[in-house]
């Protein structure tokens, strides 16, 4: 019997399999987290832009978490196992469930004393598209987040299958914060399966 789960990106072949093209500069993937961020860096790396009275500034963020799932298939086993099986990832069921994280700040500069602060509660909205090599949308997702602190995080969930080695996807994202403005970015990923085939078929074979 089947059973469908999902599994954490932890390992360094699922952050390898995940990888953007070579010569995507604008994200990256760190060993072991299992996503893409646009801008690269650390988690305080973000795009950025002032209004045009230079009283506000927005800076945006965003992390793609590609979202291997799989189904367990049962196996035999060890013949001193008392369980008599286990179950194991099956190769065959591979398919990626993506999500998205969106980070944000706001400063609002205090004209008469010349300083800017981070303060008080901010409309958000949080969007981003999946596309195909041909363009196409394949995912879309927004958000409309009211009373947000000026720094946030928010991950949203795609809700929409993507089928494996199905060729390179493009995400174009936006955050804006109403009446100031609205920062985008995008970034690539390879829908290869590879090296999760590869390491789940190594899994079946061990007793």
């Amino acid at each position: 019997m089947k059973r469908t789960r999902t599994a954490a990106l932890a390992l360094a072949a699922a952050a390898a399999a995940v990888a953007p093209a070579l010569g995507q500069a604008s994200a990256t993937a760190a060993p072991g987290t299992g996503y893409l961020q646009d801008p690269a860096g650390g988690e305080h790396e973000m795009k950025s832009q002032w209004t045009k009275d230079q009283k506000h500034k927005l800076e945006g963020q965003v992390r793609f978490h590609p979202g291997i799932r799989y189904g367990t298939v049962s196996r035999p086993s060890h013949p001193h196992d008392p369980r008599g099986e286990r179950q194991v990832p099956d190769p065959d069921t591979l398919s990626w469930e993506p999500s998205y994280e969106f980070a944000w700040a706001v400063s609002d500069v205090l004209v008469n004393k010349g300083l800017t602060t981070k303060n008080g509660t901010h409309p958000i909205v949080v969007h981003a598209v999946l596309r195909d090599e041909r363009g196409v949308a394949r995912a879309e997702v927004e958000r409309k987040l009211t009373g947000q602190p000026a720094t946030g995080r928010q991950k949203v969930a795609g809700g929409k299958r993507i089928a494996c080695d199905t060729g390179e996807y493009t995400v174009e994202w936006s955050v804006t914060r109403t009446h100031y403005g609205t920062l985008t970015g995008s970034l690539r990923w390879d829908s290869g399966c590879e090296r999760h085939r590869e390491a789940f078929s190594a899994e079946n074979g061990r007793a």
